[in-house]
């Protein structure tokens, strides 16, 4: 068990929210659930949401990190996070029914904007700059622009 669990505040919602979470994400299981508490892991992370009422929203300031292998699953985390009341952000960024924002990023962005060559790099920035969801193949042409 990690030491550090990240814990969820949502209005009345915990128990849809687990459940919709642990649908989306392979090596998920929801551990416990109550009217107040549920307790759950997600690809290996353990989290805790509580109903605690409507004094506290999610925003911007947190957010979870997808870590994507190719397009297809960029695609598929994007589609089924924003699915139902989501909404696209910026640069990767977007945020699920119940507000809180995730980043669906694939590795080669990493790569890309790692590049030694200024140029190509900065190419590759500028494009992931005009977009919402990552589309590889426009970074890898971004990149490999003459």
């Amino acid at each position: 068990m990690n030491r550090i669990t990240p814990f969820l505040w949502f209005d009345t919602q915990a128990e849809e929210a687990m459940n919709y979470y642990v649908s989306i994400f392979k090596n998920s299981k929801v551990l416990s659930s109550n009217p107040q508490m549920v307790n759950f892991i997600l690809d290996g992370q353990e989290f805790i949401g509580l109903n605690a009422g409507p004094q506290h929203k999610f925003n911007e300031a947190v957010s979870f990190f997808v870590q994507c292998e190719n397009q297809t699953e960029v695609d598929y985390y994007w589609n089924k996070l924003i699915a139902d009341g989501g909404e696209e952000g910026p640069c990767g960024w977007c945020k699920d029914k119940f507000g809180l924002w995730w980043q669906v990023i694939p590795n080669q962005l990493g790569e890309l904007m790692g590049d030694p060559n200024p140029e190509k790099a900065q190419r590759v920035v500028q494009a992931m700059l005009q977009m919402q969801k990552i589309v590889v193949a426009d970074l890898e042409k971004a990149y490999n622009q003459k």
